[in-house]
């Protein structure tokens, strides 16, 4: 592991740069429409315990049901065959940026082409979210970020679906224990 970590911030300025990928058979995506602290907690831990996410581990269950309700804010659940596959969480902030805060899929499931329909599925409904939430404005872009922690295929899929780099950083790090959907799940 390393001592840094680079993070590479990716943006579509354009509905149109990407066509969508076609659900593999077996999978749909729905959007988890009540906010539910429990799930997000479980689809943050199953997606993101190998891959070091832990910037949300030490929220309450009151900091994680006011992220999860706030206007703009839409969690994106692909499923194989009726069982969670991975998720994208949208957060829209006010000035027509929607933000891909979270993404990706719970291990079992990488590597099978759910990954690259999940992902231009969630950049579809995030260039549509204005239009599903009061006082949100229209989606004039649609951004995320990514760094040298996450899968080896993130970035190629991302810029597959038609995103840009616009900025890159490298900051120190520390190795922080991840303990995955329960603790010592992940080596």
């Amino acid at each position: 592991m390393s001592n840094t970590v680079t993070t590479w911030y990716l943006e579509q300025t354009s509905p149109d740069a990407a066509p969508p990928v076609p659900a593999p058979d077996g999978v749909r995506t729905e959007r988890a429409e009540v906010p539910s602290p429990e799930f997000s907690r479980f689809l943050y831990t199953a997606v993101g315990g190998d891959v070091l996410w832990t910037d949300r581990l030490a929220m309450t269950y009151a900091e994680w049901e006011e992220t999860l309700a706030r206007p703009g804010t839409e969690t994106w659940v692909a499923y194989e065959r009726g069982t969670p596959a991975g998720y994208a969480e949208l957060a829209a902030d006010g000035d027509g940026s929607v933000e891909i805060v979270y993404f990706g899929l719970i291990p079992a499931f990488r590597g099978r082409r759910i990954g690259g329909h999940l992902l231009s599925y969630a950049v579809a409904r995030a260039w549509e979210l204005g239009e599903r939430h009061e006082g949100v404005a229209a989606t004039k872009r649609v951004w995320l970020h990514t760094c040298s922690d996450d899968g080896p295929h993130a970035m190629d899929n991302y810029l597959r679906r038609g995103f840009s780099l616009y900025d890159t950083t490298t900051a120190p790090t520390s190795p922080t224990p991840t303990p995955g959907p329960w603790p010592g799940s992940h080596p």
